[in-house]
């Protein structure tokens, strides 16, 4: 029987292998399974800071994440603090170059915030639903925010300050298209986007479907310090929200889920406490909904 020093030794010499295996073990298959979906997938970008915090855009990060799994995927960028119109124009050229590169015939829009209006009008105004396949929209402000309100019914002056500030940072990130902060917030008040966008208008031919958020007050979700303040706002005009849209007013189409998280970590930018939401895991859940309809 070997002794307890020779059965220490073995334990010991057990415990150095299973380190060393964690350290240097080749893992037979470590490259992701390819799941492309049939047609591209362009993200597109809301309004305001959110779009450009981190270099290479809030959403580069999602699109590179796509393409590693054999999907081609564009987060492209338009200015932030623009027109509906405006960044429309900027998309269609985007989606151009995406169907040139790739050969496809239709593309998979997924709009983040505003940038599911932007695809609405692409569709409607711009010549483009015959080249949509589908449209999500993520928290997309389809009946408006009342936080654009909020922001144009403040005093004269904090109100320039505001846009003066927004067009700056708006010139600062998109130097390609000068900003409209102000017209780009009349865009997205409740009374403008119900003229705009009636909320049952979907695209001919194309799958229109929608996911919403919730966090903060009314909710058991935790949020974002910085998106503290908007959350109690915009409860106090709309009811639950994400910090940023009204929940019940993101529903667009099909309505797919409601997401447990706030604006920010939607797209993988906030620091709310406790949440652990994985918005490359969740960009990749919605292709994988495309694939499923066979777009």
């Amino acid at each position: 029987m070997p002794s307890r020093l020779a059965r220490s030794r073995t334990r010991l010499a057990k415990g150095a292998e299973a380190v060393a295996r964690r350290a240097v073990e080749l893992v037979p298959a470590p490259q992701p399974p390819l799941t492309p979906t049939r047609y591209p997938v362009v993200l597109l970008h809301g309004f305001g800071a959110l779009a450009n915090v981190l270099q290479g855009g809030v959403l580069h990060r999602e699109a590179m994440y796509l393409r590693a799994r054999g999907i081609h995927a564009y987060a492209p960028h338009a200015n932030p603090y623009d027109t509906v119109a405006v960044r429309s124009a900027t998309w269609a050229e985007h989606l151009e170059r995406a169907m040139e590169e790739t050969g496809a015939d239709k593309l998979n829009l997924i709009g983040f915030s505003s940038g599911g209006l932007d695809a609405r009008w692409l569709a409607r105004e711009m010549g483009w639903a015959d080249r949509i396949a589908s449209v999500v929209t993520v928290s997309t402000p389809h009946r408006g925010t009342a936080l654009a309100q909020f922001v144009l019914d403040r005093p004269e002056r904090l109100r320039s300050w505001a846009v003066a500030f927004m067009d700056f940072v708006g010139r600062a990130a998109y130097e390609l298209e000068p900003p409209d902060s102000f017209g780009a917030l009349r865009e997205l008040t409740p009374e403008t986007v119900a003229d705009l966008f009636p909320p049952e208008e979907t695209i001919p031919g194309a799958w229109c479907a929608s996911i919403v958020g919730r966090a903060g007050k009314g909710t058991d979700v935790s949020i974002t310090p910085s998106l503290a303040l908007t959350n109690r706002i915009l409860y106090a005009a709309q009811g639950v929200n994400d910090g940023i849209v009204p929940t019940d007013g993101a529903w667009w189409g099909e309505r797919l889920e409601t997401l447990d998280a706030d604006h920010a970590r939607q797209i993988g930018i906030g620091l709310s406490i406790g949440s652990s939401f994985d918005s490359r895991a969740f960009f990749l859940s919605i292709c994988e909904r495309l694939r499923e309809r066979g777009l």
